[in-house]
């Protein structure tokens, strides 16, 4: 299997299954020098580990990082950080029945048509499982960023299902288990919820990732573009299903005079850009907005069929997530952190952090 590795300067490669004895990374780059120990990782993975609310899924993973290789004497080598999180909750009897069925909206189908086999337990390497290693990474890339360049990577949710979230102070993202903006409507959201997970059915969610503190200059023109980048990691996250840079798909409705940032001696007029101008950014935060599909995996039957090709039904049982981005936040983050740093660094590379 290709495709595990993300970044060039800065690369993460990740490995293991949902099930397995363990998951982890590998992240290639990391500048020599920084002091690095577990501490500094294992907050965010706090944020993102199951059974923290009864809104998510109730596997119980300690999520708790070791690292194997790259920091000597509490500081970065510049050698390969090797990032390791063991699973310790899995129930693989919850996914016999799916050895030989497919869960309709999930990879089990792909997976069985690409490779000839996979992976039945938890969705093996499909899994968002695999997510807390990039958490894990992604601290490593933000502590650094924060460091060297002063940038702040944050994110929340701004829409569940079919409640918007309308923003109100990043203060409360931290407060609250949806990481919403808006403490005034956490009880709506926690009712929704409640109902939702008494159905048996699944819903999707809205976030939004800035990182704010970014130099201009970042980035590289036509097919290294730093939105493009951001674009392409954050669509590698499970069940992202769109990708907004700055405006987005609003600027279909805009005109010109409305969508260009104008400039002025004392900065951009707005921000439709999203903090990215030719793919090179401009000094301004940089804004994404993803949209998360519901849970694939949900207790209600559904047709599907067997892989002899017969007519079936399905029905998922374990444990997940009503809604996987109420636990998406952390990630997103991460993800962000994972590219800006990798283009810090090549800027550094091609200008010398003179410009």
């Amino acid at each position: 299997m290709s495709g595990n590795t993300l970044g060039l300067l800065f690369a993460v490669t990740t490995f293991g299954e949902s099930h397995g004895p363990a998951i982890g990374c590998v992240i290639d780059g990391c500048p020599p020098g920084m002091a690095l120990s577990e501490a500094d990782i294992q907050p965010d993975l706090d944020r993102r580990r199951p059974g923290t609310s009864r809104h998510v899924t109730q596997r119980q993973e300690a999520d708790q990082v070791e690292i194997l290789s790259g920091v000597y004497e509490g500081k970065t080598t510049g050698t390969p950080i090797a990032l390791l999180i063991r699973n310790t909750d899995q129930r693989s009897k919850d996914y016999g029945n799916l050895l030989d069925t497919f869960r309709p909206g999930h990879a089990d189908y792909t997976y069985w048509r690409k490779y000839g086999l996979r992976d039945p337990r938890g969705g093996g390497r499909s899994s968002a499982r695999l997510t807390a290693p990039i958490v894990a990474a992604g601290a490593v890339a933000k502590k650094w960023l924060n460091q060297q360049h002063g940038v702040t990577v944050r994110a929340c949710m701004t829409q569940l299902g079919s409640i918007t979230i309308p923003f109100q102070s990043w203060d409360v993202v931290e407060q609250n288990p949806f990481f919403a903006p808006n403490a005034d409507i956490v009880p709506e959201l926690e009712a929704y919820m409640d109902a939702l997970r008494k159905s048996g059915d699944s819903v999707g969610a809205r976030l939004m990732v800035t990182a704010s503190g970014v130099p201009a200059g970042w980035g590289e023109p036509l097919y290294d573009k730093l939105d493009a980048d951001i674009a392409h990691a954050l669509m590698g996250l499970n069940a992202v299903k769109g990708v907004e840079i700055g405006a987005g798909f609003a600027s279909v409705t805009q005109k010109g005079s409305e969508h260009g940032d104008a400039l002025t001696p004392q900065g951009f007029v707005g921000n439709n850009a999203g903090g990215v101008l030719g793919g090179i950014s401009t000094g301004q935060d940089i804004v994404a907005q993803i949209a998360i599909k519901p849970t694939s995996s949900i207790r209600l039957p559904r047709p599907s069929m067997t892989r002899s090709g017969e007519a079936t039904e399905v029905v998922t049982h374990g444990r997940h997530d009503p809604c996987v981005g109420i636990r998406a936040t952390p990630i997103a983050e991460a993800l962000l952190a994972i590219v800006l740093i990798d283009h810090a660094l090549r800027h550094r590379a091609q200008c010398g952090g003179q410009v």
